[in-house]
């Protein structure tokens, strides 16, 4: 019986499919914190004030926990 391993999403990948979701109109910052090896982001809805990510290793990473917290914000 064979296995399937599911390879984990690099993190071009994983940033790939966060851009493909996220609408085109919400605006997206990511910055890498100077002097430190971590990322914040912020996915913002257009008229909403949108929450910072915590630090975070990857972009992707920050990215996708500021849009998880975001998204909500639409009703």
């Amino acid at each position: 019986m064979g296995h399937n391993y599911a390879r984990p999403l690099t993190t071009g990948q994983k940033m790939e499919r966060l851009l493909e979701r996220i609408p085109p109109s919400w605006r997206i910052v990511v910055e890498r914190t100077a002097g430190e090896a971590t990322w914040r982001a912020l996915a913002q809805a257009p008229g909403q004030d949108g929450q910072w990510s915590d630090p975070a290793p990857d972009p992707a990473s920050a990215l996708e926990e500021s849009w998880r917290r975001n998204r909500t914000v639409i009703t």
